[in-house]
């Protein structure tokens, strides 16, 4: 039998040639500089901005704690979660920046996941409780939440606080930092599912239509049916106010969070039947490149957290109290520093 050695030097020059391109395709695209520059860069502005106007907003509301009404008490509570959520913006802005990736072990890793979307659920949770309270004062006068009736109105804020919770226990569960399917191999903080073969229940598929259906479309629609009926009254001054208030909160909150639960959809239900071997992850040649689904998951979730500072903003642009409020403070200051600096004038003379 001849063998024919030429063929077989050729044929391995080929595949040693083709590993070396495919080791080439696989390194970090130019997607990288957008997450490691522009990512912490919006966290940080998300973080400074936020931070500054829902301390002031929760200051105020503080200060007028006897007097609250009853938005007062939905926008303490959405504050609440905002303030939590802009207090994980500088681990994520870490993982974006460091070159380890996340460097802050599992317990910070479930902790920061979960808030992330403790934050989601309060706040689409909140705006429900609001909208339905709107739809039923304005279409059909009857009072849902009143200064008579407090215990309604704290129980159905640790109702939605409660919720929030238990929706979030599969990111307790199982996010992890482990190393991801990404460019150099970095740990991520990410959620590490037991393999739907080996499980009775697809955990991951469980978890994310429990997401879907219970923290986003539900309230999605008892939002858009309020909404709908509300527009559609002629009522008095103040309930135009109000409605104007609410309507452009809900307006801000779905511009914000609706491309990335759009997303987060399609990556629920694409094809994930492959396992990592098949993708080429353990074959010691390269790891996978961002898809541009990951990528956009990415983008709109830092337009997601990014809402954490526009709320304050529309309470002190539409809020006639608020602003009245602040607007006092303000002068009080100012009226404060001159005095001060008269009386400093006046020991000089």
């Amino acid at each position: 039998m001849e063998v024919n050695l030429d063929g077989i030097f050729v044929q391995n020059s080929t595949y040693n040639y083709d590993n070396y391109e495919y080791e080439e395709e696989c390194k970090p695209g130019r997607g990288g500089r957008f997450e490691v520059v522009f990512i912490p860069f919006l966290y940080s502005v998300t973080l400074l901005v936020g931070l500054l106007g829902n301390g002031l907003l929760l200051f105020l509301l503080f200060q007028k704690r006897q007097n609250l009404s009853v938005m007062d008490i939905f926008a303490l509570n959405w504050g609440v979660a905002d303030c939590l959520l802009l207090v994980t913006l500088p681990f994520w802005s870490a993982q974006a920046a460091q070159s380890d990736g996340w460097i802050f072990g599992t317990p910070l890793c479930k902790i920061n996941g979960a808030v992330f979307n403790i934050n989601f659920y309060c706040g689409i949770f909140l705006l429900a409780c609001i909208s339905l309270d709107r739809y039923l004062s304005i279409v059909h006068a009857t009072q849902m939440y009143s200064r008579k009736k407090p215990w309604l109105i704290q129980a159905s804020c640790l109702m939605v606080w409660l919720l929030s919770l238990l929706l979030s226990i599969p990111d307790f569960v199982f996010l992890e930092a482990g190393k991801g399917a990404r460019p150099n191999g970095n740990t991520e903080c990410l959620h590490n599912y037991p393999p739907a073969s080996l499980s009775a229940l697809d955990w991951r598929l469980a978890s994310r239509r429990l997401y879907h259906v219970v923290g986003f479309l539900l309230p999605s629609a008892v939002l858009i049916f309020c909404s709908s009926f509300i527009m559609c009254q002629r009522g008095s001054q103040k309930q135009r106010v109000s409605v104007r208030l609410i309507l452009a909160v809900i307006m801000v909150f779905f511009l914000c969070w609706m491309p990335y639960n759009i997303f987060l959809m399609a990556d629920t239900f694409q094809d994930k039947s492959k396992a990592p071997d098949e993708d080429g992850l353990a074959s010691g040649f390269c790891v996978q490149p961002r898809t541009s689904l990951e990528n956009s998951l990415m983008v709109t979730s830092t337009l997601g957290c990014f809402h954490a500072c526009l709320n304050p903003l529309l309470y002190f642009g539409l809020c006639q109290n608020i602003r009245k409020r602040l607007s006092d403070m303000l002068r009080g200051a100012v009226g404060s520093q001159e005095d001060s600096r008269n009386s400093l004038w006046e020991l000089a003379l």
